[in-house]
């Protein structure tokens, strides 16, 4: 490139003192030694500015542009600085820009694209492990049975009731699959009505007291029974939420161990949260726990139950709500799950208007 530039400028610096030289000799006045040193003069003049000019502004710009196409060609994306491009008197500056940020936009393409890849077929192969147990263990029950063991009664109804279980898992599987794709794809709307999310929690404490004895773990309220936690949320979906954060709380702790569930109110928002003294989650799992069927401990969890899309359900219905869920962990000593929503008696107040107003108008 340099050797392209500075014999180009050579070209032009001479073309051009010699045109200057040519029009000093027009004139009858100009010695030899005046065209000489005009022609000196122009031709360094002319060289150093062309010379500058095509290095900088050109040839430099347009070996930066060969750069990049030869990352681009090489597929060696990575080494491709997203930068923004300050103002520049070269007009190739502008398209070295565009060709950077389409490459740029090319990377992310190609490793979202990569990760998407990556998900699919750990998805694949968890919901084909998840579709595998409950059937191979139904189609095992029954091949039993039609072996000879139905003439045992017994035996018969202890299969028959074994056969049912699974089938049920698997009916439950596939119906969270649907949920959860309906609310992904926004097919599943959001009915919103007034409730008190106070009562919500005790009725899925109340549903839940059965399970928490037999593992002889506590569940604690912790609420100013004298409030009002009015919300205006999609009552049904929220029940779910409470209920599949409390559920595993209890599920995932130790024998004898305590779940508190407090709730929460501040000026705008009431917040919700589930706390147990249970193992806690690794921090690398955590930002993990909330995609479908991902488990922090996989052995563990299949003795335990249920599909792994409980928590990814949890997400998308707060999602719905504009809320979020946000977690915290410490092994060893548990993990707090919470989320908020809106705090409906804080808006109403705020919509009427105080006395003096109403007595001014």
């Amino acid at each position: 490139m340099p050797t392209g530039s500075r014999g180009l400028s050579l070209l032009l610096a001479i073309s051009i003192s010699g045109l200057v030289a040519a029009f000093l000799y027009l004139i009858p006045s100009t010695t030899t030694p005046t065209l000489w040193a005009a022609f000196l003069l122009s031709f360094s003049i002319s060289y150093l500015l062309i010379s500058i000019t095509m290095e900088f502004l050109i040839f430099k710009e347009i070996g930066n542009i060969y750069t990049l196409m030869e990352k681009i060609q090489k597929k060696d994306l990575n080494k491709i600085q997203d930068k923004s491009f300050r103002s520049s008197l070269s007009p190739l500056k502008k398209i070295n820009s565009d060709i950077n940020a389409y490459a740029i936009a090319r990377q992310r393409e190609i490793e979202t694209l990569q990760k998407n890849e990556e998900f699919r077929r750990e998805f694949i192969a968890d919901i084909s492990h998840e579709l595998k147990t409950p059937i191979f263990a139904t189609q095992g029950y029954i091949h039993t049975l039609l072996d000879g063991a139905i003439d045992d009664k017994q035996v018969r109804m202890k299969f028959l009731k074994k056969a049912g279980k699974s089938l049920d898992a698997l009916d439950h599987l596939v119906q969270d699959l649907l949920t959860l794709n309906q609310m992904e794809s926004g097919v599943i709307k959001f009915n919103l009505t007034e409730f008190d999310l106070k009562e919500v929690v005790q009725e899925v404490i109340e549903e839940l007291e059965h399970k928490a004895s037999k593992r002889d773990v506590k569940l604690l309220l912790e609420v100013d029974q004298e409030k009002s936690y009015s919300t205006l949320a999609d009552r049904q979906k929220i029940y779910r939420v409470c209920q599949n954060l409390i559920f595993n709380a209890v599920k995932y702790n130790h024998q004898g161990g305590e779940v508190i569930v407090s709730l929460k109110a501040s000026k705008n928002q009431v917040q919700v949260e589930v706390k147990d003294n249970g193992p806690g989650i690794p921090a690398e799992d955590l930002k993990r726990i909330f995609e479908r069927f991902y488990r922090v401990e996989k052995s563990r969890s299949k003795g335990k139950g249920g599909t792994g899309l409980g928590l990814a359900i949890v997400k998308h219905i707060l999602e719905g709500h504009k809320s979020k869920i946000a977690v915290s962990s410490t092994l060893g000593k548990g993990s707090i799950f919470s989320f908020q929503l809106p705090l409906e008696k804080a808006k109403k107040a705020e919509e009427i208007p105080n006395s003096s107003e109403i007595s001014a108008s």
